[in-house]
């Protein structure tokens, strides 16, 4: 019996080969391939509503189906919600009021249904009907806040502030949370209603004799200039909640408030009181920012840290950090005598090397000093007399700092004392001419209209750096926008003229350009024959070509034909401009096959843009004439060799013309007929 009781299991396959499979399916392929394979819903069709008999059968199936559907699940109150939207969307609004009064009887504790039946009256402004179920909503339900929020904000887009109040006024009996009494007093503020908003924070507070909620009524009184009456507000709740767990934040809100007041000395007092009321574990970031206000306002502690730097200042006294530290610490006390103390002290450390990179620390004092001057202390002859230190003691010789001569005059400038700003920079210009200074002092004159002036730095700025593309540029777009047309192309011929620039590209591209927006295309060409005699690269052939298959087109723009004559006109100039790039791409190639061979990828390149712009002319284009040119890309290798000698290989693109695989097949072909002959000989 037990051998026949027993179930027989299949017996397990041996798997031979447990190697992974070639092609890995992952969960991924297989839920996105279940998607692909999903069939469509079947979806019922479209009806055709014709008459009005059909109308009322096909009302009274759907009420029918609504109605079977209640019966089997009256509980479910989306079902309650479709039905009636639908009777809205018949605009049969009684009998849509009818099923929301249905479905309240059902669950009326779901206050979706009373947002969803008030939306449907306020949509289609049944005012008085939303006012209604508003109300009966509140009343059922008054600890649902959203109900609230919604039928406030209904009457308050109506214009009805004082019935939104009354409503509010009905909430705050419920006595909600903190966010309620905040919205109502947000209410009276946005109507100017400053003394209802402070009764309704004297409710509040009651209410909710938190911390959070006498600081907020704190900063309100505040904000409305009521300092007294914040301090008040403080103080009470410093009364009532000295002991609370949260006193810490009371008391951090209350002293940083007399801080903004600048009476430190009743700070200090409720930091002290504070610290002696809360236990050591909970007054941490009390602690915190009373160390941070002695150190501001305390001389305990400031007399403190000032011996430490003294120290520090006394052991390394070309130690500027320390310098620093000290300097801020007097800036915080604010006694101008003593500030200025330390200021000079620290500036009379200077460097011993006559190095820039041990100035530019040490530089920041004096610029540090002269701003202190200026912008806290308000003395003008003492921040000019600071500036003027500074100048006069760098070796202006050896290095210079651009940004000190900036700020010197620009501080002239602020005082409304230009002479005295264009001797600064002048002094700049004679002693430490740099590219900002020049710049700087360019902008300046004219911003103020005097071109002279700038033509006349521009001079100074070519005749100390010839090789500045940027200031030729400059320079010449100066003269442009002033229609000096004849003296910018001077300018641009003298710039191209320099044996030595940084960057000849871009003043090349400049000068096209302004040949271009001048419409003088002849000008333009030679440029362009100019800048290949110079160099042969890729950018510039191509370039060129572009021009030329622009530039006619431009020049038939301005033509006062007819229209028919104008068309014609407009395409023979098109063609003669197709001319004209083709003669350049062809110049261009026959550069690259006769005079750089090597240059197989720029050749290629070349090839493609002159292929992309027979595309782009249309059926004035010949993809041909460039197809017969095109090379075959051919996969090769090479071997890479390293210090330590080969390194294996390495794959690369390389370039096959059309001419090279003609000289290929004739080379085969002769091979093959001098092995031919050889075999021949042999037999014989």
């Amino acid at each position: 019996m037990a051998k026949e009781a027993e179930v027989r299991l299949p017996r397990p396959t041996r798997v031979k080969n447990k190697t992974p499979a070639p092609i890995q399916i992952t969960a991924e392929q297989i839920l996105r391939e279940a998607r692909e394979r999903q069939e469509a819903d079947i979806r019922p069709p479209k009806q055709k509503i014709t008459d009005a008999t059909e109308l009322s059968e096909y009302r009274l199936r759907k009420r029918k189906e609504f109605e079977d559907l209640i019966r089997r699940v009256r509980r479910n109150i989306s079902v309650w919600i479709k039905y009636a939207q639908w009777e809205e969307s018949q605009k049969d609004f009684n009998r849509a009021r009818s099923v929301w009064e249905r479905a309240l009887e059902v669950d009326y504790r779901n206050h979706t249904l009373w947002l969803k039946y008030a939306e449907v009256e306020m949509m289609n402004k049944f005012i008085n009907n939303a006012r209604n179920v508003w109300d009966r909503a509140v009343t059922l339900l008054p600890r649902v806040d959203q109900l609230w929020y919604k039928y406030i904000h209904m009457e308050e887009m109506l214009g009805n502030v004082a019935g939104a109040r009354q409503i509010f006024e009905r909430w705050m009996s419920w006595m909600p949370d903190q966010q309620g009494w905040l919205s109502y007093i947000k209410f009276e503020l946005r109507y100017n209603e400053i003394e209802r908003a402070r009764q309704i924070f004297e409710r509040f507070v009651e209410c909710h004799p938190k911390v959070a909620a006498w600081i907020r009524y704190a900063k309100f009184e505040m904000k409305n200039g009521e300092a007294a009456r914040s301090r008040n507000v403080y103080e009470r709740a410093v009364e009532k909640l000295a002991d609370d767990e949260e006193a810490e934040q009371l008391f951090v809100a209350f002293a940083e408030f007399e801080e903004r007041c600048k009476d430190s000395e009743r700070a200090r007092c409720i930091y002290k009181f504070a610290l002696d009321h809360i236990s050591e574990g909970r007054a941490e970031d009390l602690y915190r920012k009373f160390v941070a206000f002695e150190k501001q306002y305390g001389d305990a502690i400031v007399g403190k840290r000032s011996f430490q730097y003294e120290d520090e200042v006394r052991k390394n006294p070309l130690n500027y950090d320390s310098w620093f530290d000290y300097i801020r610490l007097e800036e915080n006390v604010g006694k101008k005598d003593r500030i200025r103390e330390v200021y000079e002290r620290a500036i009379s450390n200077v460097p011993p090397a006559e190095e820039k990179r041990y100035w530019q620390r040490y530089i920041y004092l004096w610029i540090n000093y002269a701003l202190y001057e200026e912008l806290d202390a308000e003395d003008v002859e003492r921040t000019r007399d600071v500036y003027r230190g500074c100048l006069k003691l760098i070796p202006h010789e050896k290095f210079s700092f651009a940004k000190l001569w900036l700020l010197a005059a620009q501080f002239e400038i602020r005082q409304l004392n230009l002479k005295a700003a264009r001797q600064i920079l002048g002094n700049a210009i004679g002693k430490a001419p740099k590219d900002k200074i020049f710049k700087k002092y360019i902008e300046i004159e004219l911003q103020l209209g005097n071109i002279d002036r700038g033509r006349k730095l521009y001079d100074k700025y070519l005749e100390w750096a010839p090789e500045n593309c940027y200031a030729w540029s400059k320079y010449a777009e100066l003269e442009r926008s002033l229609c000096e047309t004849e003296r910018a192309r001077a300018i641009f011929e003298l710039a191209i003229a320099q044996p030595a620039l940084d960057m000849p590209e871009l003043l090349w591209k400049a000068y096209i350009d302004f040949e271009i927006s001048e419409g003088e295309f002849e000008r333009t060409r030679e440029l362009y024959e100019r800048l290949l005699d110079r160099t042969k690269h890729l950018k510039v052939w191509i370039s060129y070509a572009k021009f030329e298959a622009s530039a006619m087109e431009e020049d038939a723009k301005g033509s006062d034909l007819a229209e028919d004559d104008l068309q014609e006109h407009h395409h023979e100039q098109k063609k003669q401009c197709i001319q004209h790039a083709r003669r350049v791409f062809e110049k261009a190639i026959n550069y690259y096959r006769t005079s750089a061979p090597e240059l197989k990828e720029e050749r290629a390149m070349l090839l493609e843009e002159w292929l992309n712009m027979e595309s782009s002319f249309g059926e004035l284009g010949d993809i041909s004439l460039v197809q017969a040119k095109l090379p075959k890309k051919l996969k090769k290798r090479r071997q890479m060799v390293s210090e330590d000698g080969p390194a294996g290989y390495e794959e690369y693109i390389d370039y096959m013309f059309p001419e090279e695989t003609q000289t290929t097949n004739l080379k085969i072909l002769e091979a093959a007929y001098k092995w031919k002959k050889q075999k021949i000989s042999d037999e014989d």
